[in-house]
């Protein structure tokens, strides 16, 4: 009986990972060896920064509504504030939007989470 060598699954197994590490610098892109740590390590980070994505474009949203609260004299904290006791239920993505492309809306939200602090101070 000839001895069963696993072959084709195996040359298999090493292309996928080498054509996964293609475009990596130097013998990560050219050796088994050294590939297969690289793409593990790059499937790790892909992981984590899929996560991490979401938390960086809540930076960001908030950012632009902090920019856009802050011309109407205002803080981010306190508008947060206010649209929650205005029962304004907008998510910050929404918010952001409209604080960069419709003034006109965000500024009407801002009277009203005003109007509201004003309403819970009194």
């Amino acid at each position: 009986m000839p001895r069963a060598t696993n072959g084709p699954a195996s040359r298999k197994r090493r292309k996928r990972v080498l054509l996964r590490a293609k475009g990596f610098r130097g013998f990560r892109s050219k050796l088994y060896r050294y590939a297969k740590d690289a793409v593990f390590k790059a499937r790790q980070y892909e992981y984590r920064d899929r996560k991490k994505r979401k938390g960086q474009f809540r930076r960001l949203w908030i950012q632009r509504i902090n920019a856009g609260v802050r011309a109407e004299g205002l803080t981010y904290s306190r508008f947060i504030e206010g649209i929650k006791a205005a029962n304004i239920d907008i998510d910050r993505k929404v918010l952001a939007d409209l604080a960069v492309h419709d003034e006109a809306a965000f500024k009407a939200i801002v009277a009203q989470a005003k109007a509201a602090l004003e309403n819970k101070a009194a």
